[in-house]
């Protein structure tokens, strides 16, 4: 027998990566068999089985086993509910039995051969709220399986069922038949775009020939064979197929290099769809009957584009940017276009009309310069995510951008969001000699404190803003004293689905272990409005702003909002220093509800037996106007909290922060404002908890006076911020900020205050 207390969080590592799996899989059967034996070994079972749930039929169908007839496979059917691999299925939840005929539920199958299997254990795989199937384990002895075998046994449904969802989807397929539906010249475009201006989004510089971002290889696909020259053969198709595998390997590997939270899941869906037999054997048939390797292609992928684009299921019709992906890859590779040909983005400046994050992960993926949006206002999360990649971003609402030629050179200063197409040579050196002091900013590595004081000697801890692991290093090297907000969004936003609870484990876990101590504040999932889920319709709406998001949506849909909770406090269990902070709050109701959320998972750990934080600190994002009347009652209620200014400020004051049109009106020193900070901070330090501000007030110098007048001795911004404000803050006295906050909250009107902090 295997030994019970095996290292859990080993163990996820040695298979955390599952492209080997795949890569190695003749087809989608064959993965899936390969998985079964997997698991089976890890576990040391004589059997282990998964059931995928059909929707047409609402059949749980064994797909693929270990130790039981094969015969049985496709055959053995059982509805949600019946028999105890249904019972798992309905109530999403392990079943765990000593000796299984003797339980009621247990339903026998003869031509499965298992009358002598005595311990089963059976875990629901899900992708989020998404119900996928179940996998079980048996085994000759009773009683086999221990309580250390359920959570191994969740952990690796877990680490499989993205893919093993996208392989479902694959074989409901083939049982499907698609729904039936229901410019000026060149001369004058250049001289209108030769200077935009536009917004930043993500700062940098880039100077490099322009592509338009098209979705996927949709045109492609619509292209006419005859444009084509040459002759195409079935070993030549096959020869394309191999390249583009060899291809996606190569991008997963390149990205999850670049961005550990991708876990290489970007290009998950196309591996499965190369590996259906039925797809590459449909294009095979078309070519043995006579049609072009190119025409044939299309043809399938077309076939398939109907079917997800005729789904009602969302995350279904997302896959069609795949199909389209995938054929026009494999087209690529059978016309065998060289990069230049393919006018890849590498070293490319992207023009788009809008990017998922996914998306802007596979230009990551391709090292692309820069990147231009052609929308009205900024997008939040790919905004957030370019900066995090540091990739040069302008927000610009000029669609005639979309028109220029390829190839045209563009010149982007996203500091200070400047574009310039086909820039002159006076342009260019400028670019080069302010390129050339981003340099400089280098130098205040060496030179920064690790401690932060004022000129007085009044102490200021200085903590970082991470989206994503791959921006510790930088906030190390900055000495940010600890991570004072981890937005825990990301990996749900670059991920084609909801991340697993292992998934979101592992990340925690290399965040603890990076930061060495660290205190660490983890807020949970913040999505809506600005930062919508591609593959969920929950969070949208006429307003998404006020709709289900944050803290709404976790409480909405628990099972993923315990998902999350569990991973953190598995993540935390050798640090006392993570805290837990809850974003949104409106009211003492919400945050009782959300912590005894905590409570429960932590109970729930302890049940299991799983190594978890026992209880760390619980706090709350301020950001609603609803906190100002109840202030001294939350004082009592969180642990700690910290001043979300963006949402604050555009909440009381009714201002959309994103809309160009009234970004006028964005004021964080309209009086309200001040005062209404001013009032939080005092509440919260008489009570004796730990506030600290991370919105974007925290990073502009012109607040710093005001802020550290009104009590805030901790500020978490960017980590690119950080020497600007440990230099600022070391220039001023705690008694002349204090004079400088006096002044500014005896003031009524927007007009005394702007000039009070902007002097003519």
């Amino acid at each position: 027998m295997i030994k019970k207390e095996r290292d859990h969080f080993n163990l996820l590592c040695d298979i955390g990566d599952l492209s080997a799996l795949l890569t190695e899989s003749s087809d989608i059967e064959s993965f899936l068999q390969s998985a079964v034996a997997m698991v089976s070994r890890y576990l040391n079972a004589d059997v282990c089985s998964i059931y995928l749930y059909d929707e047409k039929s609402d059949d749980l169908v064994l797909k693929a086993t270990v130790g039981l007839n094969p015969s049985a496979v496709g055959r053995i059917r059982m509805k949600p509910g019946e028999g105890l691999v249904g019972k798992t299925f309905e109530m999403l939840r392990p079943i765990r039995e000593p000796a299984a005929a003797l339980n009621p539920n247990f339903k026998y199958f003869k031509e499965a051969n298992e009358d002598r299997f005595e311990s089963f254990l059976s875990v629901p795989i899900q992708r989020g709220v998404r119900k996928i199937g179940v996998m079980a384990v048996q085994h000759e002895k009773q009683d086999y399986f221990t309580e250390i075998d359920v959570v191994v046994l969740r952990a690796l449904a877990s680490q499989l069922a993205g893919t093993v969802e996208n392989a479902r989807l694959m074989l409901d397929l083939h049982n499907s038949a698609p729904r039936q539906p229901a410019p000026s010249s060149v001369s004058d475009m250049f001289e209108s775009l030769r200077f935009v201006k536009g917004q930043s989004a993500s700062g940098g510089y880039a100077f490099a020939a322009s592509t338009v971002f098209r979705r996927s290889h949709g045109t492609l696909l619509e292209k006419d064979d005859a444009e084509e020259d040459g002759i195409y053969s079935l070993e030549d198709f096959y020869r394309a197929v191999h390249k583009t595998a060899e291809q996606l390997v190569e991008f997963q590997s390149r990205l999850a290099e670049r961005l550990i939270e991708s876990a290489s899941l970007i290009f998950d869906a196309h591996f499965m769809i190369l590996k259906d037999a039925q797809f590459i054997n449909k294009i095979v048939k078309q070519i043995m009957e006579g049609i072009s390797p190119p025409r044939a292609v299309k043809e399938v992928a077309g076939h398939y584009i109907r079917i997800f684009s005729s789904s009602p299921n969302t995350y279904i019709r997302e896959k069609v940017n795949d199909m389209e992906d995938l054929a026009g890859r494999i087209l690529k590779n059978l016309y065998n276009w060289s990069p230049d040909d393919e006018a890849l983005c590498e070293d490319r400046i992207v023009t788009a009309g809008e990017l998922y994050p996914s998306e802007m992960l596979k230009l990551a993926s391709e090292d692309v310069k820069g990147v231009i949006l052609v929308s009205g206002g900024v997008t939040s999360h790919v905004s957030i995510l370019a900066r995090s990649l540091k990739i040069p971003l302008i927000i610009a609402d000029r669609p005639d951008l979309l028109n220029l030629p390829e190839g045209t050179p563009i010149l982007l200063d996203a500091e200070i969001g400047n574009i310039y197409v086909r820039p002159s040579p006076q342009v260019i050196r400028q670019f080069e000699n302010r390129k050339s002091s981003e340099k400089k900013t280098e130098s205040f590595k060496a030179v920064m404190s690790p401690i932060t004081h004022t000129q007085d000697g009044v102490r200021i801890c200085l903590m970082a803003n991470i989206n994503l692991l791959s921006e510790l290093p930088g906030a190390r090297e900055l000495k940010a004293e600890g991570i004072g907000l981890y937005r825990t969004e990301f990996p749900f936003l670059i991920r084609p689905t909801f991340p697993s609870e292992e998934e979101q484990f592992l990340i925690y876990r290399r965040l603890a272990d990076e930061m060495c101590g660290q205190e660490i504040t983890i807020r949970t999932l913040d999505v809506g409005g600005d930062k919508t889920l591609a593959y969920s319709d929950a969070t949208g709406g006429s307003n998404p702003e006020l709709g289900l998001r944050s803290i709404r949506f976790s409480l909405r849909f628990r099972d993923i909002f315990e998902q999350q909770l569990r991973a953190i406090l598995r993540a935390a269990a050798e640090t006392e220093n993570v805290r837990i902070m809850f974003p949104m709050i409106s009211s003492i109701d919400e945050f009782r509800e959300a912590r005894q959320v905590l409570s429960d998972c932590i109970a729930a750990l302890e049940r299991e037996k799983i190594p978890h934080h026992p209880g760390p600190a619980v706090g709350m994002m301020l950001e609603l106007p609803s906190v100002m009347e109840l202030i001294h009652e939350f004082a009592q209620e969180a642990d700690f909290f910290s001043i979300g200014t963006n949402d604050f400020v555009q909440y009381l004051i009714g201002v959309d922060r994103t809309n160009e049109k009234v970004a006028e009106y964005y004021r964080p020193y309209h009086p309200s404002v001040l005062r209404s900070l001013a009032k939080i901070v005092k509440a919260v330090t008489e009570a004796g908890k730990d506030i600290s501000v991370c919105g974007e007030m925290a990073h502009e110098t012109e607040y710093l006076p005001f802020l550290l007048g009104i009590g805030i001795r901790k500020l978490s911004a960017d980590p690119q911020f950080l020497p600007m404000l440990q230099k600022r803050i070391s220039l001023m006295t705690l008694a002349e900020a204090e004079a400088h906050t006096k002044s500014l909250l005896e003031k009524s009107t927007i007009k005394e205050i702007r000039e009070d902090m902007y002097p003519e």
